[in-house]
């Protein structure tokens, strides 16, 4: 099953497998589901054509993928362009909802650790 351009895997059941678009997760594909009024637990492959049909009828109405990734990013760039706090932090890789960085942000700014025995070398044996 294909939508919007992603492959829906086949084993899983449909309210994992929709997870797989970018912009839909897990309530999303709740409510989704709900509206077009399919069960849960349906493995992607036992989904009729109607039921596909639905479903792809009401993900077209939401904005996903590349148009979804386009918003946020030029909302980032507006941020920057403004010069705003968080415009500053994106910029300069820093977390920007006001976590702290002295002991913790390895995923944000790299997982670089500057400590005194970081930069030490082991003796190569002769």
């Amino acid at each position: 099953m294909r939508i919007a351009g992603i492959t829906i895997p086949d084993g899983k059941r449909i309210e994992i497998g929709l997870t797989a678009i970018y912009g839909i997760g897990r309530s999303r594909a709740h409510t989704i589901l709900d509206s077009a009024k399919v069960v849960y637990a349906t493995k992607t492959e036992k989904i009729t054509a109607t039921e596909e049909a639905r479903i792809k009828k009401i993900i077209e109405s939401i904005k996903i993928e590349g148009d979804l990734k386009r918003e946020v990013s030029s909302n980032i760039k507006r941020l920057k362009d403004i010069k705003s706090y968080r415009g500053t932090r994106h910029s300069r890789g820093m977390p920007t909802k006001g976590q702290r960085t002295k002991s913790n942000s390895r995923t944000v700014r790299g997982n670089v650790r500057k400590t005194m025995g970081s930069g030490k070398r082991k003796l190569e044996k002769k």
